[in-house]
């Protein structure tokens, strides 16, 4: 069962202005974004920063003070109407399953929830038993399923009725390396068949290796947006940072304002690396030194984050 749209030209969802307040604290704080049709966002931000708030809006589950959501060109009214959540896909982080029932009584439950009956519910049910790498398993109860396999049917449970916009909350936590690996795999292919998604995650290398664009919220505001190569350039201004390893600690060396020597490792910023580096190697050379190896390395999504929420804990 395929939902039509009116308008395919139009972002797949758009967020305008949206604030959300619980007593003192000011959870969302006139967030706007916009998601692109087939693209993966990601989601950031620090313990408290609104990512929950932001998603349970988006799910209808809370209704914003202020602001508004559209999908496709059309605003989302009445809250969480029967359209909008034919629309929209969603992935919680706690697995939502039925452990005394097999994968596929777990699929038919959901999609029956969904609206599918008949042959597109038997049609539906069979492609997410192949999508899941579940098919040999369908008829066992999930009860003794591993982690990864529980995961991935909570998906295929969340988009049988072939949602346009799939927000999923940690979808991958708890799930070994390998069992990641098929997810990611599975969320590609609902993106390649014309989904939009929405990826919450702590786990900042898989946005960094997923994710088309990344958005970073902290205190219920939006710090940032963007492509992670784009973003790291912004914060460092188009610097480099140059790790030099010597093959012993220098008795005097200096490498210019902002390099810094402890022990055998050298460590700075360059903007040129092609016009800065043979300086660098000519000062190492006077002063009787070796480059035993050199690193040239932009800021990667780890650096964005800490730059832009800071380092502390937050809990």
């Amino acid at each position: 069962m395929s939902i039509a749209v009116e308008d395919t030209t139009a972002p797949s969802l758009s967020a305008r202005r949206v604030r959300k307040r619980f007593g003192a604290v000011q959870a969302l704080d006139g967030v706007s974004f916009d998601l692109n049709p087939q693209e993966w966002l990601g989601l950031l931000g620090p313990n408290g920063a609104g990512k929950t708030t932001l998603m349970s809006s988006i799910a209808g589950l809370l209704r914003p003070d202020e602001g508004e959501f559209e999908l496709f060109g059309q605003r989302v009214s009445p809250w969480a109407s029967s359209r909008a959540r034919a629309l929209l896909g969603i992935v919680p982080q706690e697995i939502a399953l039925y452990s005394l029932l097999s994968s596929r009584e777990n699929l038919e439950v959901f999609g029956r929830l969904h609206g599918l009956t008949g042959p597109d519910l038997y049609q539906r049910v069979k492609w997410a038993l192949g999508w899941t790498g579940l098919a040999s398993r369908a008829d066992e109860q999930i009860g003794g399923f591993s982690g990864g396999m529980k995961r991935r049917l909570n998906i295929a449970c969340a988009v049988l009725h072939e949602p346009r916009v799939v927000l999923l909350d940690e979808p991958t936590v708890g799930v070994d390396p390998q069992g990641r690996r098929k997810i990611w795999h599975m969320l590609d292919e609902l993106r390649n068949n014309g989904a939009a998604l929405i990826h919450s995650s702590h786990q900042l290398q898989e946005i960094e290796t997923t994710c088309d664009r990344v958005m970073i919220l902290d205190h219920g505001s939006l710090l940032a947006s963007g492509r992670v190569g784009d973003l790291a350039d912004t914060l460092a201004a188009g610097l480099k940072t140059v790790t030099i390893f010597f093959n012993r600690p220098p008795d005097s060396l200096d490498l210019g304002e902002g390099f810094l020597i402890q022990g055998r490792i050298g460590e700075g910023s360059v903007r040129d690396a092609g016009r800065e580096l043979p300086d660098l190697l000519a000062r190492i050379s006077s002063a009787g030194l070796e480059v035993v190896s050199l690193e040239v390395s932009t800021p990667d999504l780890e650096a964005v984050f800490s730059g832009l929420t800071g380092t502390e804990l937050r809990d």
